[in-house]
This record gives structure tokens, C-alpha cells and sequence, in this order.
């Protein structure tokens, strides 16, 4: 299915309403819906997903929406699937919204794109990052995991895997040494950091302790990892940064040593 939006040259190989219908409908759930999806191949045994794209000269949207499939767990199956569904729904208004306002103003580019890659698929873990990404003028990019115990169907957060509040502090102070080594040995990075003669342009967001929903993953080698967007501790140009954290720096603290290495 093809239509024309706005103007000449906004050329959409799915149409909005169709997109939306989809989106909002669940993930390969109606057979017609089916037929303008682009598959995605399954990536291990546990997940797979659909696309939709809409292109123009001006305007280029590409959401890739994972599905998990294979949990016994399916309550936590069917809330993963429906969070994937409201991330893509909530990004795709924003991009309805946006693409009224460039119809607007008569100029203008716009890119939207989501997707996802599968971090860890082992006999215990599954990790998986979704990326959104948003380009209208200047560049933002975020990330969102989710790691699940797939011997004991839960979702992971950090706290569920620490003893008490303490590794707040640890896995900090290890991020800040990484930070500091990392900008000693290359000029090229900056991390904003409340310490004297290190760059910062935005002091609101010097780095001084990651949070108890902070954005993290277990890697393939089963080491804890810490994500920051954009623009979270570093500048833009710096993209996302990840830091991966020694074990031994929170052995102590693990309420037991099951998912690291």
C-alpha cells in the first residue's frame, strides 16, 4: 500500500493510519495488518519483530518493534510485548506530530528510527537493548534493556540483584576512574565530572552516582554493564557511552554470584 501525504515528494510505503492501526492492534496479530509488514528474522529462539517505514525527501521513519516469544512466564511476555508496542506508539505520534509542523513551516528534515539488538541469549540470560533515534536539526539517541533470568522467568533490575544500596556508590566511583583514565589516555573524550579542570558544559549534569533504575545489561562474558544516553554524563558528540564493571568491584555486594562471571 501506497499514499501521499501533505505534498509532492512525501512518498509513505505504509500509510500513517494503516501504521498506527498496527501499532496500536499488537504485533503480527491481524493477518491483513500482516501483509504490509516487513518481517524481521528470528534472532535466536526467543525474539523477533516487525517494520514499518515511511520515506520521503524530507521525512524518513524506520520502527522496528521487537516481539518476545518462548517465555513460560507469559504475563512477563505479554507486558515486555506491550511496552515494546507503547514505546514505538509513543515515538510514532511524536513523528505524526513532528511532520505536521515541518508541513507547516514548508522546510525542514526529519529522521525517526527504532530498532533493537539481542546483547546476551545464553541458557541462563536474555538481554536486550532497544535503540530510539531522532534526528531533526541536531541528533538524540536513547537506549532502553531489559535482561531476564530465563531459568527463573523474571526480569532483573538492579536492585533485585544487589544486597542493599551500597553498590550505588561503588559502581560509581568505578565509572568515575573508568572516566578519568579513559580522557587521560584520548583528548578526545570528555565526561562531565565535578572535578577541577575537567571540561563541562552543562554542570547540571556532572556525573556523581548512576540510579537504582540506572540502564544496564549482563553482557556474553556475563559482566555487568552501564548505560548512559546522550547528553547523560558526556557531550552529544560522545553518543551512548557504556562502562563495563569489573566483577570484583561487586562481588560483595551481589545477593549471590548466578548471572556474573
Amino acid at each position: 500500500m501506497e499514499m501521499f501525504l501533505m505534498k509532492k515528494g512525501y512518498k509513505w510505503i505504509i500509510g500513517l493510519t494503516a501504521a498506527a492501526a498496527i501499532i496500536t492492534a499488537g504485533v503480527n496479530t491481524s493477518s491483513s495488518f500482516a501483509k504490509t509488514l516487513s518481517d524481521v528474522p528470528v534472532v535466536g529462539t526467543i525474539v523477533k519483530g516487525v517494520n514499518f517505514t515511511a520515506e520521503g525527501k524530507v521525512v524518513n521513519a524506520q520502527l522496528k518493534v521487537p516481539k518476545i516469544e518462548s517465555l513460560d512466564n507469559k504475563e512477563l511476555e505479554s507486558s515486555l510485548n506491550q511496552k515494546y508496542i507503547a514505546e514505538n506508539q509513543k515515538l510514532y505520534d511524536e513523528f505524526k506530530k513532528d511532520v505536521n509542523e515541518l508541513k507547516e513551516k514548508g522546510n525542514g528534515h526529519l529522521s525517526v528510527h527504532s530498532g533493537y539488538e539481542v546483547k546476551t541469549d545464553d541458557e541462563l540470560i536474555f538481554s536486550i537493548g532497544r535503540y530510539m533515534n531522532k534526528t531533526q536539526g541536531s541528533s538524540s539517541t536513547t537506549m532502553t534493556y531489559d535482561t531476564i533470568d530465563k531459568k527463573d522467568q523474571v526480569l532483573l533490575t538492579l536492585p533485585i540483584l544487589f544486597k542493599n544500596n551500597d553498590y550505588l556508590a561503588n559502581i560509581s566511583e568505578n565509572i568515575k576512574s573508568q572516566m578519568k583514565e579513559q580522557m587521560k589516555k584520548d583528548n578526545n573524550k570528555v565526561y562531565w565530572l565535578n572535578d577541577p579542570g575537567i571540561e563541562d558544559i552543562n554542570p547540571a549534569n556532572r556525573f556523581e552516582q548512576i540510579s537504582a533504575d540506572q540502564n544496564f545489561y549482563i553482557n556474553k562474558d556475563h559482566k555487568l554493564v552501564i548505560s548512559f544516553d546522550e547528553y547523560e554524563v558526556a557531550p552529544g558528540y560522545m553518543g551512548v557511552v557504556e562502562f563495563i564493571i569489573p566483577t570484583e568491584v561487586i562481588s560483595k555486594d551481589l545477593t549471590g554470584n548466578k548471572y556474573f562471571k
